[in-house]
């Protein structure tokens, strides 16, 4: 166990020591993976944001039940009523004829509900469902339909489904943006590692000369790749709060203009060690792969 130990902290060493041989080059290594990483985290961080300040603006589920005219207020009352305690219906309003023909003439319809002979509306009902997805406002409006006292049932579900479309496809547009720019970090990382080898291929084949195995020889550089990786994670990170502070001022601005109060919200802690982790891994297999090939290749040396 102490042997391992001290092989590993002697790569790790070795590793450190590979980042001070080359700092400026290492350094804009590392700011073109920051970059790589802060394009899928700043897009992904954007989408978030969106995601909230849509739940503020979008209108409420909610089905509209049109009752029979001849459904007076006390059925009327009694099936909201009814309606209320099924599990899947979070509240129910009845809204009368008198309140309904009201809510005309104080829209601005007046001089046409002053016309009429009678009330032609019916009694209603205003259900807010628990569940606001596509697929459960549509089993809760096709149930309603079939209730005896039901003429009709509104149901606007479309800006549910545009919603939910736009979300999605966002999500695809980040993966293929993330999985695009990682073979890219991992890239940077591989041929990076490749020339340091090349670089240092007589000190490989002395090394070999006295006993030294590929495992050891591959160990320092992937620490290297590791570090890299993680290092570019950091600054893309850095990248991605540096834009939230120059936006961040100018969106509460426009939130407040339209009334609201919002404010961007930068990667929670779970979201900055998947990120870490990620980009830490990606170079780590960049590394693999590309010491793993190379090493092959100077075994002729």
């Amino acid at each position: 166990m102490r042997a391992w130990l001290a092989h590993h902290l002697h790569s790790l060493a070795t590793a450190m020591r590979q980042f001070g041989e080359t700092p400026l080059s290492t350094l804009f290594t590392i700011l073109v993976i920051g970059v790589a990483v802060a394009l899928p985290a700043g897009l992904y961080l954007l989408l978030t944001n969106l995601d909230r300040a849509a739940d503020g603006v979008k209108p409420q589920a909610e089905l509209t039940l049109f009752l029979k005219l001849d459904i007076d207020a006390t059925a009327g009352r009694a099936l909201a009523e009814r309606i209320g305690q099924e599990a899947d219906v979070a509240e129910v309003r009845f809204i009368d004829r008198a309140e309904g023909i009201a809510r005309l003439e104080s829209a601005g319809l007046a001089d046409i509900a002053a016309g009429l002979p009678e009330n032609p509306l019916p009694h209603t009902l205003v259900i807010k469902p628990r569940e606001e997805t596509v697929t459960a406002m549509e089993a809760l409006g096709a149930r309603l339909q079939v209730l005896p006292e039901s003429e009709r049932v509104l149901l606007d579900s479309d800006w549910i489904k545009r919603l939910t479309a736009l979300m999605q496809l966002g999500r695809d547009l980040i993966f293929m943006l993330a999985v695009i720019l990682g073979l890219a970090l991992a890239a940077i990382t591989a041929n990076t590692i490749r020339l340091q080898i090349y670089a240092k291929r007589d000190e490989i084949e002395v090394a070999r000369l006295i006993g030294a195995t590929d495992r050891f020889i591959r160990r320092p550089y992937l620490y290297f790749g590791g570090i890299q990786g993680l290092a570019g994670g950091l600054s893309g990170w850095l990248l991605v709060m540096i834009g939230l502070g120059l936006l961040g001022d100018s969106v509460s601005q426009t939130a407040t203009a339209y009334g609201v109060e919002f404010s961007l919200q930068a990667l929670g802690l779970s979201e900055l060690i998947a990120l870490l982790s990620l980009s830490a891994s990606l170079g780590w297999l960049g590394a693999f792969l590309s010491v793993t090939h190379t090493l092959r290749e100077v075994e002729t040396f």
